[in-house]
């Protein structure tokens, strides 16, 4: 599998644009009018105040406390890089911060505290308490990390959790459930070896035990060897704990006829002799970061019997902690939750092995690029599998009731799963699967416009992200200057430069060409200007002769003029069935609209041809189609004639027996609010249409347009679909983002 590879330039760039950091505070109230300021601020704000100051459960009704996280630090055990120090952790807490967002709808703010004082540290984050719902300890180095963390869960009533411990446990847990399923294993039987007394192997081993593993089953190693009864060098309170009575005192002699191997240590720490002298159906936890104690291949050569997860995305059963911790804290929070016990780990890692073990959705395998199954393969569910949100929470929230850490508990947990389903903005996990799906289908992907430094950057990225390969239409030397000014004169090397001048097919080229275009008014001079100095008219040649797998274009050109020049080589006409669909994503919503890029004035029989272009899109993107036919009248009124090719359309549907749902025509909010919808309850739509089919070429670029500049709206698109061959047409003011998320589409063939 393709690596994906990140450069410094990129990493500071992403840090850097379009504004320092990784997020921003919003307001979620009106703030307009003095009015709102007043309500907002002095006088309004005096009476939550005295609410909450008369009864202190309510500050999870007037404030954000329910749903607000700190993730807090002070630097001292920073991913693998060390004592970073407070300010140098911060990036790390703001993407921690951020991943709660995305996965769970938690918001989250970084804390850095300057101390590595363990009672300076537990005091500032103490007298914090009132502002949070929870608390995340991260990056904290042992043995302060167990300190810590004990003292806060004594003093403070609101869940502390440190995820470098319990949730790498909890998700190993979760792996442990599933293995020893496959093999035919107890818990309460096997031998289990763990290497790496550090703060997540400690916690791994004790949530372990308090799931039934027994103490004298369990034996710790760290860098000196087995931690066994007596011993004295190296030890502490906490390795004293899991100290058994056993004459072993080296890996190996504990690996021998072991059942379970977990690593938390350091790359090579296990050898393939090792693994060969462990029990039948050995289960091997590889979760050393970046590189795993043994590979899966390695284990393999030697153990064809041996099921192996390790901590990294490009091996199967992957242990990731984002499948934990946003979800924890997610079940916690809505019971306004005094702590994370140990029954809700327990609880979200039986809920997480459950999981596993049920069928993939669809949408899952078709992210992936391959048929997921339980099986030795896939224990552990992948990180981008929808159903987390509304499962796992679920399970916390009822574990965290039945043991009485609920301040406020659930009374209809049906709708709270519904209301969990609704937490989730499915346009991340949308365009997530678009990138898994294109890096499956690692496709050449020619980019038209190698002079323009967007269009590079996009290029380079692709390629970098593991996505496939760049194939950039330019001169050699303007690129390679180009690059360099844009930091990445390395990447020179990695990208393939084409032109007509190096391509050893332009004969074949034009000779096509003439073929397709003698009668259309062009001689043999017009053909060679085309084929050889027309990038756009190029790149359509490389595709059409298999020389790429797809194509990106129009950063530098009007759409109009680049699909004119695609159009001398593909048919990409309207006449042709040919239409541009443009997605807009705007705060958790995603529609659809057409057609924004080919069709000028179409009839009521083109309107229906688009609406089944853009549900063909709309399910490649894993939407369910709902179209609307949308127009200024709603159901014929107000009359008029300009209205009637939408009023037909969708009966052209309905004589052609499509199978999606659509309706029409209607005005945009009858189309997309269902409080506007359930006005006309004979309305054939089940819901918010997701796909909006507008009378005009120019009316559907007035309202991307709008939406972009006003809403703030993402815009992918347009989508140009109907063609043969993967084409994807950019807007002059893409950025390199834009581009990649359209080099992405046509990897994925959408269109």
């Amino acid at each position: 599998m393709a690596k994906n590879k990140i450069t410094s330039e990129e990493a500071l760039a992403f840090h850097l644009e379009p504004a320092p950091g990784k997020f921003e505070i919003q307001a979620t109230v009106p703030m307009t009018t003095q009015r709102d300021l007043s309500l907002a601020y002095s006088p309004g704000v005096a009476v939550p105040c005295q609410a909450i100051a008369e009864n202190p459960e309510t500050a999870y009704d007037y404030t954000n406390k329910g749903n607000l996280v700190a993730v807090i630090t002070n630097g001292t055990a920073v991913l693998g890089l060390g004592n970073l120090g407070a300010l140098g952790s911060k990036p790390v807490m703001e993407g921690k911060a951020v991943l709660f967002k995305r996965f769970a709808d938690v918001n989250s703010i970084d804390i850095e505290l300057d101390t590595e004082d363990p009672d300076e540290f537990c005091r500032a984050v103490r007298l914090m308490g009132p502002t949070f719902g929870g608390i995340n300890l991260e990056d904290i180095k042992a043995p302060e990390c167990f300190i810590i963390e004990q003292r806060l869960k004594e003093e403070m009533d609101i869940p502390v959790f440190h995820d470098d411990q319990h949730g790498t446990a909890v998700i190993c847990a979760a792996g442990l459930i599933n293995a020893l399923h496959l093999s035919g294993k107890k818990i309460e039987e096997v031998r289990i070896v763990l290497n790496g007394a550090g703060a997540a192997g400690i916690a791994c081993l004790e949530l372990l035990k308090a799931m039934g593993a027994r103490h004298e089953n369990c034996i710790m190693c760290d860098t000196k060897g087995v931690i066994y009864q007596g011993r004295t060098e190296g030890m502490n309170q906490w390795k004293s704990a899991h100290a058994v009575k056993t004459e072993m005192r080296t890996l190996d002699d504990a690996m021998n006829g072991a059942d379970v191997f977990l690593g938390v240590s350091a790359k090579g720490a296990v050898t393939q002799d090792m693994v060969a002298s462990m029990a039948d159906n050995p289960v091997i936890f590889a979760m050393a970061n970046p590189d795993p104690e043994i590979t899966p291949e390695e284990a393999h050569e030697v153990r064809v019997d041996a099921i192996v997860a390790t901590g990294r995305s490009d091996y199967p059963n992957q242990v990731n902690n984002v499948l934990g911790f946003p979800y924890l804290f997610r079940g916690a929070l809505d019971i306004h939750a005094r702590a994370i016990n140990d029954e809700m780990k327990i609880a979200c890692a039986h809920a997480l092995a459950a999981l596993a073990r049920e069928d993939v959705p669809d949408e899952v395998a078709l992210a992936y690029g391959k048929s997921l199954a339980f099986g030795r393969d896939y224990i552990i569910p992948t990180p981008f599998d929808p159903r987390l949100i509304h499962r796992i929470p679920v399970a916390v929230a009822r574990a965290g009731m039945d043991t009485g850490a609920a301040r406020r508990p659930i009374i209809d947990m049906d709708a709270y799963e519904v209301s969990l389903k609704a937490r989730m903005d499915p346009t991340a996990s949308i365009l997530r699967g678009l990138n898994a799906r294109a890096r499956a289908a690692q496709a050449r992907m020619i980019f038209a416009e190698g002079d323009d430094p967007r269009v590079l950057r996009a290029a380079v990225t692709y390629q970098r992200s593991g996505l496939g390969k760049a194939l950039v239409v330019g001169r050699s030397d303007d690129v390679k200057a180009k690059l360099e000014q844009a930091g990445l004169g390395d990447a020179v090397r990695e990208i393939e430069v084409v032109n007509a001048a190096n391509t050893a097919h332009l004969d074949t080229y034009k000779a096509f060409l003439f073929d397709r275009l003698q009668r259309k008014g062009f001689d043999r001079q017009d053909i060679h200007r085309l084929a050889a100095r027309d990038r756009h008219v190029f790149a359509s040649l490389m595709l059409a002769h298999g020389h790429g797998d797809g194509l990106v274009t129009g950063a530098t050109r009007k759409s109009a003029h680049v699909l004119d020049r695609i159009n001398q080589v593909f048919d990409a006409d309207a006449a042709h069935g040919a239409a541009g669909i443009t997605a807009l994503l705007h705060k958790g919503r995603i529609v659809l609209i057409a057609d924004t890029l080919v069709h000028e004035w179409p009839d009521d029989e083109d309107l229906a041809n688009i609406a089944e272009r853009a549900a063909d899109v709309a399910r490649h993107m894993g939407l369910e189609p709902r179209v609307a036919f949308v127009s200024f009248s709603t159901f014929g009124y107000p009359v008029s004639e300009r209205a009637e090719k939408m009023h037909q359309a969708p009966r052209v549907l309905e004589r052609r027996g499509v199978s999606f749902e659509y309706e029409g025509e209607m005005t945009v909010d009858v189309a997309l609010n269902e409080q506007a919808q359930a006005q006309y309850p004979f309305c054939r739509l089940s819901g918010p249409a997701n796909i909006l089919v507008v009378p005009a070429r120019h009316s559907a670029s007035i309202s991307v347009k709008l939406m972009q500049e006003m809403g703030g709206a993402t815009v992918i698109g347009p989508i140009l679909t109907g063609v043969d061959r993967p084409i994807q047409i950019c807007s002059t003011v893409a950025t390199a983002n834009d581009i990649l998320n359209m080099a992405v589409l046509a990897s994925c063939e959408i269109g």
